[in-house]
């Protein structure tokens, strides 16, 4: 999926990943004033800058969630949440290629909506050589083990 398509479902508010219902379609052309191809094409840019916003990429984060996950499930299956932090974090947070490294040699098959929403926390928050990171504080148990399991990677470089 590439991101602009996420936005534009987000824009959309489309509760399905796959298709978009002909109303979804229609109201979120009307919203962004499109009614013709070029005109969409012209909105490509505005989308992509909706990104570069921190409260917007937020929410559109969080819509990512249950926008990406199967209707009949409360987590994400672990495939879709890599994919969708990749496409989500992939280019912009440094500790992206490790994280997804430790998701793919971890134990967890799903992620639940609040590791989803702390993993972009985290990436905001805690620094990339890790040393602000509270052990005490209230992170998922996911995050302590990904800092636990770099920090040990490190001390053996």
């Amino acid at each position: 999926m590439c991101i602009i398509m996420l936005v534009l479902a987000w824009k959309l508010e489309a509760p399905n990943m796959g298709f978009f219902t002909k109303e979804e379609w229609l109201k979120g052309m009307t919203l962004l004033q499109c009614d013709c191809i070029e005109r969409l094409q012209g909105k490509l840019d505005y989308l992509r800058n909706q990104l570069n916003d921190t409260i917007i990429f937020k929410n559109i984060y969080r819509y990512a969630f249950d926008f990406a996950r199967d209707k009949d499930q409360r987590s994400l299956d672990m495939d879709t949440a890599k994919s969708m932090l990749a496409l989500l974090l992939g280019r912009t947070w440094p500790l992206f290629p490790v994280f997804n490294q430790f998701l793919e040699q971890s134990k967890y098959k799903v992620m639940n909506k609040d590791q989803w929403y702390n993993v972009l926390e985290f990436s905001r928050t805690v620094s990339t050589d890790l040393s602000n990171y509270d052990e005490d504080g209230a992170w998922p148990v996911l995050l302590d083990e990904f800092v636990e399991c770099q920090k040990a990677r490190l001390a053996a470089l």
